[in-house]
């Protein structure tokens, strides 16, 4: 009697690891942030900063510039710790014409990398820290 082995493995549909997990619209699938961040950006900013391990007061530099460096620096240092695909030019696109949405997009990247983290290393913290980029040129 023979036995047959199935050689196909079943395929994940969720997004490849070199891409971000949620699209730059894609605001109603976070929607108490959304409203936050609609309702106060820099204090949003602020807070996302802090979950990246970053001075929180850094986005209050965005006012000052025409190119956002916070938002510049947060898009690149999130792609750079989780491999994800994207250039300093298309951050800087995201932070100049979709201020909001870029940040919204960060945070929810932030959360669903934790969440993926937490349930693999059974950790309950809500973003992951990014301190081992703390004091390395990102731009």
């Amino acid at each position: 009697m023979s036995r047959n082995v199935i050689q196909v493995q079943p395929v994940s549909r969720a997004h490849s690891a070199d891409q971000w997990s949620t699209g730059l619209c894609e605001c109603h699938k976070d929607i108490g942030d959304c409203c936050f961040a609609m309702c106060c950006l820099p204090l949003f900013a602020c807070k996302v900063t802090n979950a990246v391990g970053a001075c929180p007061c850094l986005p209050l530099l965005d006012c000052i510039s025409c190119v956002p460096p916070a938002s510049l620096a947060m898009r690149a240092s999130v792609r750079e710790r989780y491999g994800i695909k994207g250039s300093v030019w298309s951050d800087c696109l995201y932070g100049c014409c979709c201020y909001t949405l870029s940040w919204l997009q960060i945070s929810r990247e932030l959360k669903r990398r934790a969440a993926v983290h937490a349930s693999s290393s059974s950790m309950s913290t809500k973003y992951t820290s990014l301190t081992s980029l703390q004091g390395a040129h990102l731009v």
